[in-house]
């Protein structure tokens, strides 16, 4: 089965919001966002806009950039893909790797 970007975006903000003890209500009052397309854009139903994410993110005081990192690690652990690991290189230095 195919997983939806938007169905995981819908659930990353979901959570997040939850997580804050906030209602769609409010968020999407902060937001200037129908409560009804919130909804449809937690469920996954809607594709929302950047303008749209950021304005949720915003009401959600949470980075665009860390909602799109945790949204791309959902969708690589459903693709069966193993998250790269950041090693710490010194500055100035070349490392290269290649997969064997």
């Amino acid at each position: 089965m195919t997983t939806l970007l938007r169905r995981e975006l819908g659930d990353v903000l979901r959570e997040r919001r939850r997580a804050q003890g906030r209602t769609l209500r409010e968020v999407s009052a902060t937001a200037s966002v129908s409560l009804g397309y919130l909804s449809e854009v937690e469920r996954g139903e809607k594709e929302a806009s950047s303008e749209l994410l950021a304005s949720i993110c915003g009401a959600l005081s949470l980075p665009l950039s860390q909602v799109l990192i945790d949204v791309s690690s959902r969708m690589a652990e459903s693709e069966g893909l193993v998250q790269p690991v950041a090693l710490p290189v010194p500055s100035g230095d070349v490392v290269s790797a290649s997969a064997a």
